[in-house]
């Protein structure tokens, strides 16, 4: 059996005592970890995550049981501060940061002290031996499952009382992020009782893991940040083609997002669902821009024309990998739910999917409450009435109830304030008589300006007519 002499050690100025941050290994795991949560990565929408699970897990698993929490408490309380907070001068976020960094810190290495107490000895000397590497990682595994749930519970809890709900989106890809986790905590477990059997000279060899470790959640994000960035380029291209329908494309995805969180679907179902709104009319593209800027009835071949931007999404999207799954929904988004009406490829007669029939209400809603080429906006009320008369043939009852009933409870208001018939609101649009609309009547400054910004798109409306 072979054991890191501590006391050796500590004469030589390597390691003075393990349970104190002292030693060479102590700085190296509190700069480690200070430096990570620093440049922690955004892997969803205000969750950012980083190695210093398995930081924590090899520093407490190399200070032993008996130092466990007092050192990993205090490394994670040494990253209270980052340097965004001391540029802006924040105090609330450091606050919360210190509190919640100290809670799970505490939580997950006392779990992890109590199963290595079972393990092995924890007298003076902390020790490892080669026959307990198995049980001490698995110990770490079972400990950072701990620190994650803690973790992710504190910040959703905070996430949720800062943000209230608005502005942010639920967690998709729970899984990918759960999974690693454990894995590295694991690992932490391999990598403190190699540096107990080794000794200091495995530093080099731990730090290359902790940036391994890194770099995995940076590529993730990094991918995130590309699949995002590709969306928006093609929001902004088909906005560059039809200025009447700027903000469209977005709040068709804000409505889909509210429908599906009204009927209880998860963060993963959610992001597939609003990437399919912000895709559904990208097919337009192939559209001619007469068609789609035109102020009167479409002929029945221009109406052909318009429909056919359903297939034409499948066309541009179906080699684009992560977007696969959204271009089916997209692609059914004119499909009825009698069996009428514009499919994709899966065929005329097939019933469309719950996030097609979803986007379909989102869509049509989104175009008669906005000023088209062809037609000033339409009332609140009027596109409530005529999602609910074209319910069972063109909409699904269940999702029209749902978006009415959870967009009345939000207290936002889109479309003309005034009731205008469908005849009226097209004669006005052919005089020139228009008023800005599809942005709530009754939200602030800010918020009418944020949805101003971006958003494209066009869409059929109840009874045929054009977008």
């Amino acid at each position: 059996m072979r054991t890191l002499d501590v006391h050796a050690v500590s004469r030589s100025g390597w390691f003075i005592e393990p349970k104190t941050l002292n030693g060479l290994p102590g700085r190296v795991f509190a700069v480690a970890f200070v430096f990570f949560e620093w440049n922690a990565v955004e892997v969803n929408d205000k969750l950012f995550a980083s190695p210093s699970i398995m930081v924590m897990m090899t520093a407490a698993v190399a200070f032993g049981p008996r130092s466990a929490v007092l050192g990993t408490t205090t490394m994670a309380a040494l990253a209270l501060f980052t340097t965004q907070d001391v540029k802006e001068r924040r105090w609330f976020q450091p606050a919360v940061n210190f509190g919640q960094l100290v809670i799970y810190s505490a939580i997950s290495t006392t779990v992890l002290s109590l199963l290595l107490v079972q393990i092995g000895d924890a007298g003076e000397e902390w020790e490892v031996s080669t026959t307990m590497v198995g049980l001490v990682a698995l110990a770490s595994g079972l400990s950072a499952v701990v620190y994650g749930i803690v973790n992710l519970g504190l910040v959703t809890f905070i996430v949720g009382r800062v943000y209230g709900g608005k502005n942010m989106n639920k967690w998709s890809h729970m899984a990918q992020l759960v999974v690693p986790y454990v894995g590295m905590g694991f690992l932490g477990g391999l990598l403190g009782a190699a540096l107990l059997l080794v000794g200091p000279a495995s530093l080099p060899l731990i730090a290359i893991v902790f940036f391994t470790g890194y770099m995995a959640f940076e590529s993730y994000a990094g991918l995130r940040e590309a699949q995002l960035s590709t969306l928006a380029g093609f929001i902004k291209a088909l906005e560059a083609k039809d200025l009447y329908t700027r903000g469209h494309t977005e709040r068709v995805a804000y409505f889909s997002n509210m429908i599906g969180l009204h009927l209880g679907f998860n963060g993963t179902r959610l992001e597939k669902l609003r990437w399919a709104a912000l895709i559904h009319d990208v097919g337009k593209l192939a559209v001619p821009r007469e068609v789609i800027r035109k102020k009167a009835r479409l002929t029945e071949n221009e109406y052909e024309e318009m429909q056919g931007h359903v297939h034409h999404v499948e066309i541009l999207l179906s080699e684009v990998e992560f977007l696969k799954p959204m271009v089916e929904i997209a692609a059914n988004h004119h499909a009825h739910v009698d069996g009428n009406g514009y499919h994709g490829s899966a065929g005329e007669g097939v019933a469309p999917s719950l996030e097609a029939r979803i986007l379909a209400v989102a869509d049509s809603f989104d175009a008669m409450t906005s000023t088209r080429s062809y037609r000033v906006a339409l009332s609140q009320e009027y596109a409530f009435a005529e999602l609910r008369r074209f319910a069972g043939t063109q909409f699904d009852p269940e999702v029209v109830e749902a978006f009415v009933e959870v967009l009345s409870a939000s207290k936002e208001e889109y479309g003309s304030p005034i009731e205008i018939t469908e005849d009226e609101a097209r004669r006005r649009a052919e005089h020139g008589f228009a008023q800005p609309s599809g942005i709530p009547r009754d939200w602030s400054d800010e918020q009418r300006g944020r949805r101003e910004q971006s958003d494209v798109g066009t869409s059929d409306e109840p009874g045929g007519s054009h977008g």
